[in-house]
C-alpha cells in the first residue's frame, strides 16, 4: 500500500534520512541564483517572475485582490540603498557593519511615533545605533479594496553596528534579540493599531519586500 501511494504522490521512497511520510503541502515558494554567487538585476527580475507564477498562495476571500501575501527575499542591496540613504544625509557604513528592514507601522501618527520610539531604545539597549529612517516609495493601485482598507505605513529602518561587535553573526544575533524586544512591547501595548505593526526582516545580510498583494 506505501508503495502505491508514493507512486500515486510521486514521492520517492523511504532511503536513507528521507521519509515519504513527512512530505506536506505548503505555501509555494521559488528560488532563484547565481551559482558563482554573482549580483545582478536579472535575478531579481527573474525571481519577480517566478512569484507571479505561483498562482496559488493562500486563502482568498470575497475580494479577489486581497489574499494573504506575497513577498520576495533578497540579499542587501547596498548600492542602492546607499544611494537613497544619502538623500536623507544617512551615511551608511561599509555592507555588514549596518543592518536595515521594511517595518510596517500605525497609520495613526502619535502610534506610528510610538513605535518608533521603541525601536530607538531597544537599539540602545542593545548597544548598536539607530541611523535613520526612510519612508518607501509604494503603489496601491493594484491591490484590493480589503488591503487598501488595513494597509500600514511603510518605512524602512538602518541600524549601524556597534564597533564592539566582532562579526556580522554576532550582530545578527543581536538583531534578533532587538526585534523580539519591539515586537513583545508593542504587541502587549494598548495602541489601537497595533495589528498594522510588523516587521519583515531585520539584517545585514538580507532584505525582504512584502505586500498584502495578489500576483499571478
Amino acid at each position: 500500500m506505501e508503495n502505491r501511494v508514493e507512486e500515486k504522490n510521486r514521492f520517492p521512497p523511504f532511503q536513507g534520512l528521507y521519509d515519504p511520510q513527512f512530505e506536506h503541502d505548503s505555501c509555494g515558494v521559488g528560488f532563484v541564483c547565481d551559482i558563482l554567487g554573482r549580483r545582478s538585476n536579472g535575478i531579481i527580475t527573474q525571481g519577480l517572475g517566478v512569484l507571479n507564477r505561483l498562482a496559488h498562495r493562500g486563502a482568498v476571500g470575497s475580494d479577489p485582490k486581497t489574499g494573504d501575501g506575497a513577498g520576495i527575499l533578497i540579499q542587501t542591496p547596498h548600492e542602492f540603498f546607499n544611494k537613497v540613504a544619502k538623500a536623507l544625509k544617512i551615511s551608511l557604513p561599509l555592507p555588514g557593519f549596518y543592518a536595515t528592514g521594511l517595518v510596517f507601522l500605525p497609520q495613526d501618527k502619535d502610534e506610528r511615533c510610538y513605535c518608533k520610539e521603541v525601536f530607538q531604545t531597544a537599539i540602545k539597549e542593545q548597544g548598536q545605533v539607530l541611523l535613520g529612517w526612510r519612508v518607501v516609495p509604494t503603489d496601491s493601485s493594484s491591490i484590493g479594496e480589503g488591503a487598501k482598507s488595513t494597509q500600514p505605513a511603510f518605512e524602512q529602518v538602518f541600524i549601524a553596528r556597534s564597533p564592539k561587535i566582532k562579526s556580522q553573526l554576532e550582530f545578527e544575533r543581536k538583531l534578533y534579540v532587538i526585534r523580539r524586544k519591539i515586537e513583545n512591547i508593542i504587541g502587549s501595548s494598548g495602541l489601537a493599531q497595533k495589528k498594522s505593526f510588523y516587521i519583515t526582516n531585520i539584517s545585514s545580510r538580507t532584505f525582504s519586500y512584502k505586500g498584502l498583494l495578489m500576483l499571478g
